[in-house]
């Protein structure tokens, strides 16, 4: 369970890392290269980046549980 726990939490880490890389700054950012830029000049959020956004709390929320299961079992396993 300690194995399968670590290796969500990595997965989830990296995917973090790519999540929060492709969210719109202030100049734009990778979400403009899958069609974020072209509804974004409508106005409003594009679907694109509502999208980015909720697959990037999704993850953060299995990230923030893995790191919780994992801190419960290693403390199980001490005691």
């Amino acid at each position: 369970m300690i194995i399968a726990s670590s290796i969500v939490l990595i997965l989830t880490s990296l995917l973090m890392v790519v999540l929060v890389l492709m969210h719109k700054g202030k100049g734009g950012g990778l979400s403009d290269m899958f069609g974020g830029g072209i509804s974004s000049s409508l106005g409003g959020s594009s679907v694109v980046e509502r999208n980015l956004d909720r697959l990037t709390i999704g993850t953060g929320v299995i990230w923030f549980a893995s790191i919780v299961v994992l801190g419960l079992l290693f403390k199980h396993k001490g005691a």
